[in-house]
C-alpha cells in the first residue's frame, strides 16, 4: 500500500504541477503526528517535490529555447533585409552603369545634388495640406530619354506637313493664299467690354475679400466683444460677394450683350477662377486667426500681406500659401513649350483626373472631398466622391450653357454616367498598355460625340429659331425638333 500510495502521488504530482514545498515547514506542522506516520510523509512530500522540480525545469528549458528562437528569428529577418537591400542596391547600381548616359535637358537645368538630397528628404508637416516644392516636371525627365524626344519631333513635323499641305490646296484651288480671320474676329467679338468687365471683376476680387478678411481677423481680438457675431457678420458679407458680385454680375453682363463664345468663355472662366482663388485664401487663412485667437502667442493675428495676396492671385495655383518656390528668372519659352504637355501616359481615369489638370484637381481635393470628409468625422467616402464629381460636372456644364446660349448637358451626363463609371473601372491597378488604349480610346469618342452633339444644336439654335419661348422649351434641346429646309445650308 505505501508504494502503491507513493506511485499514486508521483503520478499525480507530475500532472498537475503546484508550488513546491519545504520539508522543514511540513515537519513543524506535523509535530503532532506519530513517528511511523511521520516518515511516511516525509517519503511522500521528497517524492511530491522531486517532480514539481522535474517539470518547472522543463517549462524553464522550453521557455529558454523559445527565447533563443526569437532571438534567432529576429537575427535572421534582419540578416535577409539587409542582404536583400544590398542585393538590390547593387543591381541599381549596375543597371545605371549599363545605361547611356542622359542627354542634357534642353527646357530646364539639372537640379544639383543639395536640391535632389532635399527633395529626397522632404515630408510635408502633418495636416498642413499640399506643399509646394521646387522640382522638374516629368516631362522634363521624359525629354532626356532620346526616344521620346523623338516621337515629339515627329509630331511637330507632321504639323508642320499639315499647315504646308493646308496652305498648298488652298493657293491651288484659289490661286490665292487663303488667309481669313473671319472667325476668331465674330468669336472674339466686344472685346473691350470683357477687358472693361475683366478689370472690374479682377480689383473687386482683389480688393473685397482681403479687406473682409483683415477687418475679420483684427474683430478676433480681446478688444471686441462677440467674436461669433463679427464671424458671422464677415461671413455672411463674403458669401453675398461670391454669390452676387463674382456669380451674378459677370453673368449678367454676358447675357444681357450677347457676347460671341471666345469672349464668353473669357469672363465666364476668370469668374470661376477668381471665386475659387478667393475661397483659398479665406480657407487657408482663417485657421490660422482662429488658433492665434486660443493661443496668443503674439500681439496680433498673423495676415498675409498685399503684395501675397496679389500675387496669388496671378499665380498658377488655386491652393493659397505664403510663400511659392520660384525661380530667379522666369523661362517664358519654356513656359510656352509646355502649355499644353503634365498626363497623355495615363493608364487609368482615376490618374487621368489628376493630373490632366492638376490644380483644379488639387482644390477640389482640399477644399472639397477632405472638407466633407471633415465634417462627416471620415465617414461616407463615396459620398464625397459623389458630391466632387457632382459639382465638377455642374460647373462645367454651366460654363458651356452660358458661353454657348443654350442647356444641353452632354458633358454633364458623359462626366456623371460614363466618367464616374470608368473612375472605378479603370482605378489604379491597371498597369497595363491595354488599360491606357482603353482609356485613350473611350477619350476619343468621348470627344467626338461632344462635338458632334454641341455643334449640331448650336446650329439648330441658329437656324431653328424659337417660336413661343418658353421654360420647357429652353430646357429641351432644339435639335431634337428642328427640320432642315430644302434650301438650307449648314
Amino acid at each position: 500500500m505505501e508504494g502503491e500510495n507513493g506511485a499514486v502521488l508521483r503520478i499525480r504530482s507530475r500532472a498537475i504541477p503546484k508550488m513546491p514545498t519545504f520539508n522543514g515547514l511540513d515537519c513543524s506542522m506535523n509535530e503532532g503526528a506519530s513517528p511511523g506516520s511521520h516518515h511516511q510523509d516525509t517519503g511522500d512530500n521528497l517524492a511530491t517535490s522531486n517532480g514539481r522540480i522535474e517539470v518547472e525545469q522543463v517549462i524553464s528549458k522550453k521557455l529558454q529555447l523559445r527565447k533563443k528562437a526569437e532571438a534567432l528569428k529576429s537575427d535572421l529577418i534582419r540578416q535577409l533585409d539587409s542582404q536583400v537591400l544590398d542585393l538590390m542596391d547593387s543591381l541599381i547600381e549596375e543597371s545605371v552603369s549599363l545605361e547611356p548616359a542622359p542627354v542634357p535637358a534642353v527646357f530646364s537645368p539639372l537640379l544639383s545634388d543639395k536640391e535632389k538630397n532635399k527633395l529626397r528628404n522632404f515630408r510635408p508637416p502633418h495636416g498642413q495640406g499640399k506643399q509646394f516644392v521646387s522640382r522638374r516636371s516629368l516631362l522634363d525627365e521624359l525629354f532626356e530619354v532620346n526616344h521620346i524626344r523623338t516621337i515629339y519631333h515627329m509630331f511637330i513635323a507632321l504639323l508642320i506637313l499639315f499647315i504646308l499641305s493646308t496652305l498648298v490646296v488652298d493657293f491651288i484651288d484659289e490661286s490665292r493664299l487663303v488667309l481669313d480671320f473671319d472667325l476668331l474676329v465674330y468669336a472674339f467679338g466686344k472685346f473691350p467690354l470683357v477687358v472693361c468687365t475683366w478689370i472690374c471683376m479682377f480689383l473687386s476680387a482683389f480688393v473685397t475679400p482681403y479687406t473682409l478678411f483683415y477687418l475679420w481677423s483684427q474683430s478676433q481680438s480681446a478688444s471686441y466683444s462677440h467674436p461669433r457675431l463679427y464671424s458671422m457678420l464677415f461671413g455672411s458679407a463674403f458669401l453675398l460677394y461670391q454669390a452676387l458680385g463674382l456669380g451674378f454680375l459677370p453673368t449678367y453682363v454676358v447675357v444681357t450683350n450677347n457676347l460671341p463664345p471666345a469672349s464668353c468663355f473669357i469672363i465666364i472662366l476668370e469668374q470661376v477662377r477668381l471665386m475659387m482663388k478667393a475661397h483659398s485664401f479665406v480657407r487657408e487663412n482663417v485657421p490660422r486667426v482662429l488658433t492665434w485667437a486660443k493661443t496668443k502667442t503674439s500681439p496680433g493675428p498673423v495676415v498675409p500681406q498685399v503684395p501675397q495676396y496679389l500675387y496669388f492671385l496671378f499665380a498658377p495655383t488655386l491652393i493659397y500659401r505664403d510663400k511659392y518656390p520660384r525661380n530667379p528668372v522666369i523661362r517664358w519659352g519654356y513656359v510656352a513649350t509646355k502649355l499644353l504637355q503634365d498626363w497623355w501616359n495615363s493608364t487609368s481615369y482615376a490618374n487621368y483626373y489628376r493630373t490632366w489638370n492638376v490644380v483644379v484637381h488639387d482644390w477640389l481635393y482640399y477644399y472639397v472631398y477632405r472638407d466633407f470628409l471633415l465634417i462627416s468625422n471620415k465617414r461616407f467616402r463615396a459620398t464625397a466622391m459623389l458630391f466632387v464629381f457632382t459639382m465638377s460636372a455642374v460647373v462645367h456644364e454651366y460654363i458651356l450653357a452660358i458661353c454657348f446660349g443654350f442647356f444641353y448637358p452632354v458633358l454633364f451626363c458623359l462626366f456623371m454616367c460614363f466618367g464616374m463609371m470608368f473612375n472605378f473601372i479603370l482605378h489604379d491597378q491597371r498597369k497595363g498598355p491595354i488599360w491606357n488604349i482603353i482609356m485613350w480610346t473611350s477619350l476619343f469618342l468621348g470627344q467626338g460625340v461632344i462635338i458632334c452633339l454641341y455643334s449640331q444644336e448650336w446650329y439648330a439654335q441658329a437656324y431653328c429659331p424659337m417660336k413661343e419661348p418658353s421654360f420647357l422649351e429652353l430646357l429641351t434641346p432644339r435639335s431634337w425638333s428642328c427640320q432642315r429646309e430644302p434650301n438650307m445650308r449648314l
